[in-house]
């Protein structure tokens, strides 16, 4: 690692410690006035008036009564969260071992690092914000303390880069304070319901699977839709969120869904069977792990001259290699919530200042921590702190498309269990480099 990256890194770590970050005051905006006052006149004959119907009264947005509130404020309070292992690092003393950043460290830190570039260009556009940033791997000011002792009780809005169990607990409390908490990392909705407050931007594997058994329904005239799974109750819970978003779908050209359950065992005769050689059979594979989804696609390779395949991953396949001669030819798309090809104006800014002070190139976590702080703080700033009857805007695009849309887990909720993105893209796996299929929503 470069060392000046490494002292930089070390003075950002030490002010968070600190809790100093990003804190600071700027110009008040201008007041708006309704215009003139009225013109007096003299007072009329009181005359009868016929009856007039009284207004409707609007149902607030999702049936929350917060979300039909306006609430704006001159400076916004605004908490971060996230793992940078403080008390690891620094155990004994301020000297970092080695001189290098533990690898642990390297994503917590780059998602603050990004989280406070977007902060310093907004404050540049003279946003008045108030940050404190919080080490969710902390001993001494972890979620359940910073909560205890009520260091969150005005906050406006929570963006958190945390996992179980720190993301229950700031749901928990984002529901009763009625505070948006926009979680930014966790694939996952952590068995919450009811809470209309939360934010799911890195979409759960229910909404991976929806998207790509749309892609596959739609994106082939014809076709042979195949899930391939293990005998798992795991994997038999992913086969049945495909089934049941083919049973919801109204396409009037949607084939039916097959599904074969394979092991080791499973033989190229017992494939065979669900195959076609006159159509493309788009294979659905739901292992997550790198060995399993290699295990299968060695049983499917013989196949690939005989029968047209496209092989459809998971998520968790974005970081897997498939370099091996035997996987040559076969067509592999995975899915994701973020796609970012680096080209557009706020990628090169990114990129230009990383460059200037950290001498280091940003990760992905550095870009997901700039654009989910530029976006939702721009939607503090134009419509308040309760921005969800409007969450989906896309003159606040970074990199990535949102798609927030309510989650009612039981049919006939009338409150929204929680937010979810559903903007997930389809990425065909290249040599090289990985292409987008779908195009943003």
């Amino acid at each position: 690692m470069n060392p000046s990256r490494t002292f930089s890194s070390l003075a950002l770590i030490i002010s968070v410690m600190l809790m100093m970050q990003a804190c600071s005051i700027f110009r008040p905006a201008a007041t708006k006035t309704d215009g003139p006052p009225p013109e007096l006149s003299k007072p009329k004959p009181v005359e009868k008036q016929p009856e007039t119907k009284q207004p409707e009264t609007k149902a607030a947005p999702f049936n929350v009564p917060a979300f039909a509130k306006e609430v704006k404020r001159d400076n916004y309070r605004i908490a971060v969260f996230a793992p940078l292992y403080l008390d690891s690092v620094f155990a004994t003393s301020l000297e970092i071992p080695g001189r290098t950043m533990p690898r642990y460290v390297m994503a917590g830190l780059e998602f603050y690092e990004g989280v406070q570039l977007a902060l310093d260009s907004l404050q540049s556009r003279g946003m008045q914000l108030t940050v404190q940033v919080f080490d969710n791997k902390g001993r001494t000011n972890d979620v359940a303390t910073v909560l205890r002792t009520r260091q969150l009780d005005n906050t406006d809005l929570i963006i958190g880069a945390v996992g179980a169990p720190e993301f229950r607990l700031l749901s928990d409390f984002a529901k009763q304070k009625e505070i948006n908490f926009v979680s930014a990392t966790y694939p996952s909705d952590g068995g919450v319901t009811e809470n209309p407050f939360l934010l799911i931007a890195n979409s759960t594997l229910r909404a991976h699977l929806e998207a790509m058994h749309d892609y596959a329904q739609r994106g082939f005239a014809n076709k042979n839709i195949i899930i391939l799974r293990r005998n798992t109750s795991f994997e038999a819970g992913m086969a049945g969120n495909i089934k049941a978003a083919y049973e919801k779908m109204t396409y009037d050209k949607k084939a039916r869904v097959r599904e074969l359950v394979w092991s080791d065992a499973t033989t190229e005769g017992e494939l065979s069977q669900v195959l076609l050689t006159d159509r493309p059979n788009l294979i659905i594979i739901t292992a997550l792990d790198e060995v399993g989804a290699k295990s299968i696609l060695r049983k499917l390779a013989p196949q690939k001259g005989t029968y047209p395949m496209q092989v459809f991953g998971m998520p968790t396949w974005d970081g897997m290699k498939f370099k091996e001669p035997e996987f040559s030819g076969i067509t592999m798309y995975y899915s994701s919530p973020y796609y970012n090809d680096k080209t557009d104006i706020y990628s090169k800014y990114v990129n230009d200042q990383f460059r200037k002070i950290y001498k280091a190139r940003p990760s992905d976590m550095a870009f997901k921590g700039f654009e989910l702080t530029w976006y939702f703080v721009n939607l503090l700033h134009q419509d308040g702190i309760y921005f969800n009857k409007d969450v989906n805007k896309p003159a606040n695009r970074a990199f990535t498309t949102f798609n927030f849309q309510p989650v009612y887990l039981k049919d006939g909720e009338a409150v929204p269990d929680y937010f979810e993105n559903k903007n997930i893209y389809i990425i065909q796996k290249g040599d090289s480099a990985d292409f987008r299929m779908n195009t943003a929503l």
